[in-house]
C-alpha cells in the first residue's frame, strides 16, 4: 500500500511540473505566463538542431529522462509487488508501456489546455527514463524497493515545502545578468 502512496505523490508532483506551472511558482525558476502556451513540436530532436547551444537541449533531454526514472523504478515495484505481476514475466514492458501512456496524457493535456510545450522529444525521453527506472530496480531487486518508496515519499514532502514558499524564495533584484538579458527576458525565452 505505500508502494502506491508513493507512485501517486510522485505522480502528483510530476503533473505539477509538467502540466500546473501556470498557476504556482518555486521562487524565480520559472514564470507562470511562459507557460499559458500551446505549442507542438513533432519533429524529434529538433531542439537539439535548432539551438545555437548544446545546453539547453542537453538540459531538456537529460531533465525528462532523469523525471520519469523514479516513475519507472516505482511502477516496477508497484508491479511486481502485486500478486499476479509476481509470476509475470514482462514487468518491464508493462512499465515502459505505462510510463510511454502516462508521458503521452501529459503532452496531450499540455496541448488541449494549452498548458506547456508539446514536444515528440518529451516523449521520447520520458519512456526511456521509465525503462531506465524498471531495469534499475529489476537489477537492485527487492532490498531496495523500501528505500525508493520512502526516497519518493520525501520528495513529495520537500515539494509540497517548495510550492508553500513558492514566490518567497528568491529576490528577482538579486538575480545576476550574465547575458545581457534580463530574468524575464531569459525565463521567457528558455522555458
Amino acid at each position: 500500500m505505500l508502494v502506491l502512496l508513493a507512485l501517486v505523490v510522485y505522480s502528483a508532483v510530476m503533473v505539477s511540473l509538467t502540466m500546473l506551472k501556470a498557476f504556482f511558482v518555486i521562487g524565480l525558476l520559472w514564470r507562470t505566463d511562459a507557460h499559458r502556451n500551446r505549442s507542438l513540436e513533432l519533429v524529434p530532436f529538433n531542439e537539439y538542431a535548432e539551438t545555437g547551444t548544446w545546453f539547453a537541449p542537453l538540459f531538456g533531454y537529460g531533465g525528462n529522462f532523469a523525471f520519469f526514472v523514479p516513475f519507472g523504478v516505482l511502477l516496477y515495484v508497484l508491479l511486481r509487488n502485486s500478486r499476479r505481476g509476481s509470476r509475470r514475466r514482462n514487468t518491464v514492458a508493462r512499465v515502459v508501456l505505462a510510463g510511454a501512456l502516462f508521458s503521452l496524457a501529459i503532452e496531450i493535456c499540455q496541448y488541449v489546455f494549452a498548458l506547456g510545450y508539446s514536444d515528440i522529444d518529451d516523449l521520447i525521453f520520458n519512456t526511456l527514463g521509465a525503462l531506465t527506472g524498471a531495469v534499475i530496480a529489476k537489477l537492485a531487486g527487492p532490498r531496495m524497493h523500501r528505500v525508493w518508496v520512502w526516497w519518493a515519499l520525501l520528495l513529495g514532502v520537500v515539494f509540497a515545502v517548495l510550492v508553500a514558499a513558492g514566490p518567497r524564495l528568491g529576490d528577482p533584484d538579486k538575480v545576476v545578468d550574465i547575458y545581457g538579458i534580463s530574468w524575464e527576458e531569459h525565463t521567457v525565452s528558455v522555458i
